[in-house]
């Protein structure tokens, strides 16, 4: 550990001082949160690069000692310190934020769903997405402040997720945690949305310590990882098109399934009641030797599936289906879920041949993202690492899918290694510049799986989590 670059030690004495006196006991289970007691030296501060503007590259430019000490840790009503953050989410369809301590207490936990708007237009509609964040998200994070029975001048800092995601989602998030921060005079995160899905695992099961490999599936992702520490992650797999979550809820859109509750736990259901074996579906990508996914060719056999029965499913609710047409309908589903799942455990067990040849110290798969809260996904997955003697981890179902919670803790992990901003202006101007990423790798592809993809490409427009954590690390003056 000592060795690594990312603890280099930092030559700004005022603020190395600061944190030898405010962080001691930062509560974070991440044994390089521990690293300044363990040699003497302290980390290196690293600028989340939350927004484009001098006054937030490096604590340095603060002017003053005290401009220094107001970023300092908030003594909870105990005289411990402990840090208390505020996480707020809105990179997609839900609307989120929590209060979450460093001892792992949930404070709070506040989420409005946007499954009506789901329902009316079959999936996410930015614009739409965009307007109902803005409408709730005053009334959110006052609820999660307020039932933490908390007021902001006890918060340490504010988490925010910046990446990746829908930017106009993005924006209603950062621009209320800047008004936050600003206003209260507190520190700032900004967090990988994917990363935070990876790290709620280690509020929720105290035994997980790095490296792990993580398998991230949502409605956008399908994320396959190596997390070698906190913020170095490697990625053995990602969607070169489609992710398992939205062909989930495309086919339950098809199938004329109610997407109030969600196009996965709808088909989920659905399924239950069908032969997985009655529909034969091809199970992609196995012509390639790699752990990438793609669920577009999977997608186009159920539309085609769906065709040759002459009904118009989408169009006539499953509620008002006949007997047979339930019966086709369950089949289809049941032979979808079978087929992409398996997809998902062919990857697994490549990526855990892969992962244990890199660092054979593993011994845990998190499973996370909002798919994770599917039973048979789990069931299955379950199978996969007991058979690789593996043990699998997922978050409760509440936390798999996007929240507050896991931003708000991945927020204290990386405050506790010193990677913050300082509060932002009170006033800023309106043309001010936000760095949102809504293409935001998290960590830098193995050689081995390395894909030409087109998708891949230009899903690079910011460079990794990774390497701008390990950049910083490397120009540390």
């Amino acid at each position: 550990m000592a060795s690594s670059p990312l603890f280099a030690p930092s030559k700004i004495s005022r603020i190395n001082h600061l944190f030898k006196s405010c962080f001691p006991h930062c509560r974070s289970r991440s044994p390089a949160a521990h690293f300044g007691q363990a040699t003497g030296h302290l980390p290196s501060f690293f600028p989340f690069p939350l927004l484009v503007h001098p006054r937030f590259k490096s604590l340095s430019a603060a002017s003053s000692t005290s401009d220094v000490v107001s970023l300092s840790l908030h003594r909870g009503k105990s005289g411990e310190e402990d840090l208390v953050v505020l996480g707020i989410e809105t990179s997609c369809d839900d609307t989120a934020a929590a209060v979450v301590r460093s001892d792992g207490e949930i404070l709070s936990h506040v989420v409005y769903s946007q499954a009506d708007l789901l329902a009316r237009y079959g999936g996410v509609a930015p614009k739409m997405a965009e307007e109902a964040h803005s409408r709730v998200i005053d009334e959110v994070v006052q609820q999660a402040i307020e039932k933490a029975n908390l007021t902001e001048k006890d918060l340490s800092a504010v988490a925010v997720t910046i990446g990746p995601g829908l930017s106009l989602c993005l924006r209603v998030g950062v621009q209320k945690a800047r008004k936050i921060a600003g206003l209260f005079n507190l520190p700032i995160v900004g967090v990988h949305h994917m990363e935070a899905h990876a790290l709620v695992a280690r509020l929720t099961e105290k035994d997980l310590k790095f490296p792990f490999l993580a398998l991230l599936i949502s409605g956008g992702h399908n994320l396959l990882i190596l997390a070698n520490e906190l913020g170095h992650y490697v990625q053995l797999g990602t969607s070169i098109d489609d992710a398992i979550g939205e062909a989930y809820d495309k086919t339950a859109r098809w199938l004329g399934l109610d997407l109030r509750k969600g196009g996965g736990p709808a088909l989920e259901e659905l399924a239950r009641e069908g032969d997985p074996n009655s529909v034969k579906f091809s199970t992609p990508m196995r012509q390639h030797k790699d752990c990438n996914f793609s669920y577009a060719g999977l997608k186009t056999q159920v539309r085609l599936a769906i065709e040759s029965t002459k009904t118009d499913m989408e169009n006539n609710p499953i509620s008002s289906a006949s007997s047979e047409d339930r019966r086709k309908r369950a089949d289809i589903a049941a032979s979808f879920q079978r087929v992409a799942v398996l997809h998902l455990e062919e990857r697994c067990e490549r990526a855990i041949e892969w992962a244990l040849k890199i660092e054979p110290s593993i011994k845990h798969l998190v499973v996370s993202g909002g798919v994770a809260s599917n039973r048979y996904v789990r069931s299955r997955l379950d199978h996969i690492v007991d058979k690789n003697g593996l043990r699998l981890v997922c978050p409760p179902p509440n936390l798999c899918t996007d929240n507050g919670v896991m931003v708000a803790w991945t927020g204290i992990e990386h405050f506790c290694l010193g990677r913050f901003d300082p509060p932002p202006p009170v006033h800023e101007s309106e043309d001010f510049v936000f760095d949102l990423r809504p293409r935001w790798p998290l960590g830098e592809e193995y050689s081995q799986g390395r894909s030409e993809a087109r998708s891949l490409k230009t899903a690079r427009m910011h460079p990794s989590l990774t390497s701008i954590i390990q950049g910083s690390a490397r120009h540390q003056p």
